[in-house]
């Protein structure tokens, strides 16, 4: 069977473990057995002296799609918020190791926000940011009504977020959630190059500096957790089914 998320070390790049979707037939949607594989990867990585820090990559033009929603909508219809997307969640707000993420492409709702979390993210000029979130008639999620307003300001926070604009790779740096861009061809060896400068530098002191750097944890858990109380209520509001339902259409 497909593997659709691979988690492996670059023998090319000691210390780093890559993390990578691998559904492109699917546009590396997301179920909720990849997210279990990969925050088992981002647990096991912080007890793991070999691993200094976490890559995550997608395939050629595309990194996520976001949530499968068929896959989502059964577990959520089901009576309560898949466990596995806020576990995930957690995983990334509270890992040890550096996190880099490389995009090409698509990077639509979590495909967007998760990167909010990683330390550096390098992008592709034809990378699309977007976080389709209230056309869906839900909210945003992954902390990002916290973390994007001080990474980009209210305006860009909103317009992503809220007026579901979507940024080029290009605008995502210019906001802030894009360290680099490169050409598609260049995403993937410069972000492990960024990893592998960032595996090299001393452990101790680097964990200190992201850790001060990255401030109070428990802030951005409980906002995890208030916007997934809100997305949940609105996933059974006679507007969202509407909205998912004209989706569903297309």
């Amino acid at each position: 069977m497909t593997q659709h998320v691979i988690v492996e070390q670059d023998t090319a790049h000691p210390g780093i473990q890559i993390i990578r979707f691998n559904r492109p037939e699917k546009k590396n949607a997301i179920t909720r057995a990849m997210y279990r594989t990969m925050t088992d990867a981002l647990i096991a990585a912080d007890g793991d002296t070999t691993i200094r820090a976490t890559a995550f990559l997608g395939t050629e033009g595309c990194f996520s799609a976001g949530n499968d929603l068929g896959d989502f909508l059964a577990a959520a219809m089901g009576g309560a918020m898949p466990r596995e997307i806020v576990e995930f969640l957690y995983a990334m707000v509270r890992s040890e190791k550096p996190i880099v993420s490389g995009v090409d492409g698509l990077a639509i709702g979590i495909g967007t926000t998760m990167h909010m979390h990683c330390d550096l993210t390098i992008a592709s000029a034809r990378s699309q940011f977007r976080t389709p979130f209230v056309d869906l008639a839900l909210v945003p999620e992954a902390a990002s009504s916290l973390l994007a307003p001080r990474i980009m300001g209210h305006q860009r926070a909103f317009a992503l977020l809220a007026a579901g604009e979507g940024f080029s790779g290009e605008e995502a740096r210019e906001a802030g959630l894009v360290w680099k861009v490169c050409a598609p061809d260049e995403v993937e060896s410069t972000t492990l190059a960024t990893a592998a400068k960032l595996a090299a530098k001393p452990p101790e002191a680097l964990k200190i500096a992201r850790n001060l750097i990255r401030g109070d944890r428990d802030e951005v858990i409980a906002r995890i957790d208030d916007e997934a109380r809100h997305f949940f209520d609105r996933l059974h509001s006679a507007e969202a089914r509407a909205a998912f339902e004209a989706f569903l259409r297309r």
